[in-house]
């Protein structure tokens, strides 16, 4: 008994989520290794690196639900642009080029029956975690914990939705997070029913305005690295340097979680535990002509603030993600459309 017990915290110490991501720029001490790709694959066009395969999984068909868990202290403002954001995703009145175009790429995925990934993500209950139940350092791990709290509170606890659930936990701008800032600002996988109970789609991404905005909420911050002549960040669409920053890391990670939420569906390169996803093939691509260390063609809006997609009340800055049919990345923005 106490070796197989032993053998299970083995295996769920070195099972490591889907690999994180950052907005970009990499830093000259980026370990890149776990791409089967050369820098090509940050261009726009560069179909003839990228082999994205499906791989049998399930994929989200089935009405996505996103359920916030918002852990520490969030301000009324912070929550409603990143609410803003989830309910503009299925909102097709929204002038083009839209969020809801946006996610119009993700939806042609299909699983092995043919059915695409739902159009519907309707933002669905909410918790608060106001005083930090598992503290302002957290491992991967135990941000399960904190879906586990969420998921068995006395009050008002959050639903459990194994098929359709999407849960999204956002830590506060004071809340340091395995990893975060070093190597990922955010990151997707599934809880372990181990640990949780249940099997569960989930995504974690952390407000980098205090801690390192120049790494996760570029281009909107600058990171440190950069020369004096190109440090001149660009104004967040909605004055809020760490949440608009973090809206592209979400998008990011509700796009994978959507086309491979169990590790096995789509995705590119041969190991599962780092796999090649549809937002990473993309990176640092908000536009036309995007790559390296170029956002690509966006838009300015009269007050100067830069951004790409409009949403419900909002404006937002939003990577793009690979299109299988077309074979690159695109974004309701792209000039050819």
């Amino acid at each position: 008994m106490a070796a197989s017990f032993f053998t299970l915290i083995i295996f769920l110490l070195a099972s490591p989520p889907v690999y994180g991501w950052r907005p970009w720029p990499p830093s000259s001490t980026t370990n890149t290794s776990h791409y089967p790709f050369s820098d090509s694959k940050k261009y726009e066009g560069s179909s003839d690196f990228v082999k994205l395969r499906y791989h049998m999984g399930p994929v989200l068909t089935s009405n996505i639900t996103i359920h916030i868990i918002w852990y520490g202290t969030w301000n009324p403002t912070q929550k409603k642009i990143i609410r803003d954001f989830v309910n503009s995703l299925s909102d097709t009145s929204v002038p083009h080029p839209s969020i809801s175009g946006w996610w119009r790429t993700v939806q042609l995925y299909t699983d092995q029956t043919g059915a695409n990934i739902s159009k519907s993500v309707v933002l669905g209950e909410e918790k608060n975690d106001r005083l930090y139940s598992h503290g302002k350092s957290l491992t991967r791990l135990s941000l399960q914990g904190v879906i586990k709290s969420a998921i068995t509170a006395s009050t008002r606890p959050l639903p459990i939705n194994p098929r359709s659930g999407l849960y999204l936990l956002l830590t506060a701008d004071d809340v340091y997070v395995q990893d975060f800032c070093t190597s990922v600002c955010g990151f997707h996988y599934f809880t372990f029913p181990s640990l949780v109970g249940y099997t569960l789609p989930y995504a974690w991404v952390g407000n980098s305005g205090k801690l390192c905005p120049g790494y996760c909420a570029y281009p909107f911050a600058m990171p440190a690295y950069v020369g004096p002549a190109e440090r001149k960040a660009m104004k967040s669409p909605n004055g809020d340097v760490g949440v608009d920053g973090m809206i592209s890391v979400i998008a990011h990670e509700m796009a994978e979680v959507a086309t491979n939420p169990l590790a096995n569906a789509w995705y590119a390169g041969e190991d599962p535990t780092f796999p090649v996803e549809i937002a990473d093939l993309c990176e640092g691509i908000y536009g036309t002509g995007g790559g390296g260390s170029y956002t690509g063609q966006l838009l300015d809006a009269r007050d100067g603030a830069t951004y790409n997609m409009n949403g419900i009340r909002r404006r937002f800055l939003v990577q793009w993600v690979w299109s299988h049919v077309l074979s690159y990345c695109t974004g309701p923005n792209a000039l050819d459309h």
